[in-house]
């Protein structure tokens, strides 16, 4: 193994609230819209978020690596 102490994961987060929208021009209209499509009717926070990261971070997630952990309140599901 090259690194067996390194780890290397990904977060894939869908819509989350943030001030970013409204900087990026993106109306309230079509926030609400994208939501529409998840199937649980919310966008997420940012705290939901973190949480990954810190689990990520952690000693609780040592044994995972290569991962991409999706948070997107079920938008990517088939």
């Amino acid at each position: 193994a090259f690194a067996p102490d390194i780890r290397v994961n990904a977060i894939a987060p869908g819509v989350i609230l943030t001030d970013f929208h409204a900087r990026a021009g993106v109306t309230e209209e079509r926030i609400k819209k994208r939501i529409q499509d998840v199937p649980l009717l919310r966008a997420g926070r940012p705290e939901e978020i973190a949480s990954v990261a810190v689990f990520l971070a952690s000693e609780d997630s040592s044994y995972i690596t290569g991962q991409t952990i999706v948070v997107d309140g079920g938008l990517g599901m088939p």
